[in-house]
């Protein structure tokens, strides 16, 4: 049997679990769409899983962050697979083939592009860190297989505390004008910081494998090191006391690391989003319009007039008792999965909805999360006894059943436990090209669609669905205009706040997860960009009769993580050229 055969087979035998395509009456519904099949196989599978493995494999090897001789490597890695991508015959790959072309191509300019990013963030460092060559010549000679010169190593430490040192008085000579320090300069201390203790790890591991195993070396090198680590952490404090203004003790600033106007233009491109940072910023003002609008209708129907923030204080004050919290959460679990297979709107395959699990989130852990986190275990948020009082109330405020109607299916079923499910048995070779707008925006789009269906049976349940959709309206706008330099995050705080109806322990939890944490440029914008995408594909696609609800929805799990532009020309098996251009317009007045 063929390897194409038997992977045929194992998924045949995966189809069981998912509903068979309906034929449908196609004078009453309109011109029928075959649902992509689900056994398909793209000839470039094997192929990105390759590039995954020999990626993961390089950045392994090369583990110093900013060396120029690791993005020289790396660049050389992702030119060469450009080339070998040009020398694919695209014109004879099947639909599933030719979207894993441009989607590995897509992939491969993005990570050039953000080695040209890393090449001026190093460079706007460079003056803080002008030993940085010197840990990544050691740490990657060590990676060569070279012996390492005792005395020549000691002798490069003792230099690098001495420099170390001398970095540090010209920023404690600095203090009584820190407060003139100027944003940009914060921003590149707070990078700094983060990249120095990433030398420090590199610096410790090249010295662990020679230290005490080799005499000569360990003779040498042992008390320079020690300098060098403890003015290293001198240095980290300095830096963080004057130039970023973080006191011995406080919260890490909220400041971030804005990419500009070209960088939001570019990364947007890598999306496959066509459209304008101010269009998609208008449109999230239209959609705040409506939000506003439909929580008037709620706050009168709660006896509040039109006063939907007292309407929403009054969601806020029903919070569970404490201890309460994981049945509420397993209630509104189980509520959510019934109402969706009643329905008959997407697979919940029984395996999916045995092994969800849940635990509860570290209070340390909430400072930046403080809503749930989910997958195949759902994380809730909910105050401890050691937390202070005002802390617990909010954290209680934020998480009382109303709101959690909305983030529980979100978290689960049919959210990102469903989707992880489905991806790992289905095209899992494209985690390759995961992208927010497809993971968040399909968790977002239930709650549009679940909306829709009425999901929500009081006004109260109304009023915590809004104030996540209004939540999500704003990531858009702060996000964009914080990344364009628009906005501060102070500004981010209040908007959060003002606007939306957050605690303000939370709105700062909030942006400090958008800005100061892991989260690529355009995460926060992705949730409701990318619902209003799957929307705009729902209306083209099974409002006009061309698919059931249950076709649409699998055939989106099966077929991967990817842009959603990609889902769309995957559903409507559109033509595809090697030189293909996003050009999507899934915005409601463009339809």
């Amino acid at each position: 049997m063929s390897k194409l055969s038997r992977i045929a087979l194992v998924a045949a035998m995966l189809l069981p679990a998912l509903a068979p395509v309906t034929t449908l009456d196609a004078q009453a519904r309109g011109a029928r769409l075959t649902p992509p099949s689900p056994t398909a196989v793209s000839e470039l599978r094997d192929t990105v899983l390759v590039f995954g493995q020999d990626r993961g494999a390089l950045l392994r090897r090369w583990t110093v962050p900013f060396s120029p001789d690791r993005a020289a490597r790396l660049r050389a890695f992702y030119t060469d697979w450009r080339a070998r991508l040009q020398r694919i015959d695209f014109d004879r790959l099947s639909q599933e083939g030719k979207i894993d072309y441009l989607l590995l191509d897509n992939r491969l300019r993005q990570e050039l592009d953000q080695l040209q990013r890393d090449e001026r963030l190093a460079g706007e460092m460079r003056p803080y860190a002008p030993f940085a060559a010197v840990v990544a010549g050691f740490e990657e000679a060590r990676r060569r297989f070279e012996t390492p010169d005792g005395q020549q190593a000691g002798r490069a430490l003792a230099d690098m505390a001495r420099q170390i040192d001398s970095l540090t008085k010209a920023v404690r000579a600095r203090a009584p004008q820190s407060a003139q320090i100027p944003r940009a300069e914060r921003i590149v201390g707070l990078r700094t910081v983060e990249y120095l203790g990433d030398l420090q790890t590199q610096l410790r591991n090249w010295h662990r494998f020679s230290a005490g195993y080799d005499p000569q070396f360990t003779w040498w090198t042992a008390d320079p090191f020690r300098r060098v680590n403890e003015n290293l952490a001198t240095y980290q404090r300095a830096i963080r006391e004057v130039v970023i203004g973080q006191r011995q003790g406080e919260e890490e600033p909220i400041i971030g690391d804005p990419i500009g106007v070209a960088g939001v233009n570019a990364d947007l491109a890598f999306e496959m989003i066509a459209y304008t940072p101010q269009e998609l910023l208008a449109l999230a003002e239209k959609e705040f319009a409506w939000i506003e609008a439909e929580q008037r209708k709620a706050a009168r129907e709660m006896g509040f007039g039109d006063d939907w923030r007292a309407a929403l204080e009054k969601v806020k004050q029903a919070f569970v008792p404490p201890g309460q919290q994981p049945a509420m959460v397993r209630d509104l679990a189980r509520s959510a999965v019934k109402f969706i297979t009643d329905r008959d709107l997407v697979t919940v395959p029984p395996l999916a909805d045995e092994v969800w699990r849940m635990e509860m989130m570290p209070p340390r852990q909430q400072l930046v999360s403080p809503f749930f986190l989910g997958g195949e275990i759902i994380q809730v948020a909910y105050p401890t006894d050691s937390m202070q009082h005002d802390d617990k109330l909010m954290a209680m405020r934020g998480n009382n059943p109303h709101f959690s109607l909305a983030t529980v299916h979100h978290e689960l079923i049919p959210g990102h436990h469903l989707q992880g499910f489905m991806t790992q048995r289905y095209n899992a070779h494209r985690q390759a090209f995961s992208t927010p707008f497809w993971g968040e925006g399909w968790a977002l789009w239930w709650e549009f669609l679940l909306w829709d269906h009425q999901f929500a049976p009081t006004p109260e349940d109304r009023m915590g669905m809004l104030f996540w959709r209004s939540h999500r309206a704003a990531r858009i706008i702060f996000s964009l205009r914080f990344q364009m330099g628009q906005m501060t995050p102070q500004e981010a705080v209040d908007f959060l706040v003002n606007r939306v109806g957050h605690e303000r322990a939370n709105a700062e939890a909030e942006v400090r997860r958008s800005f100061n944490g892991t989260y690529s440029p355009m995460y926060q914008a992705a949730y409701m960009l990318g619902g209003l995408q799957f929307r705009a594909l729902h209306t083209e696609l099974v409002k006009s009769g061309r698919m059931t609800n249950k076709e649409f929805h699998d055939a989106i799990l099966q077929g991967g993580r990817m842009p959603i532009e990609m889902v769309r020309a995957r559903m409507l098996n559109l033509p595809l050229t090697r030189e293909w251009k996003p050009s999507w317009r899934f915005l409601q007045d463009d339809l």
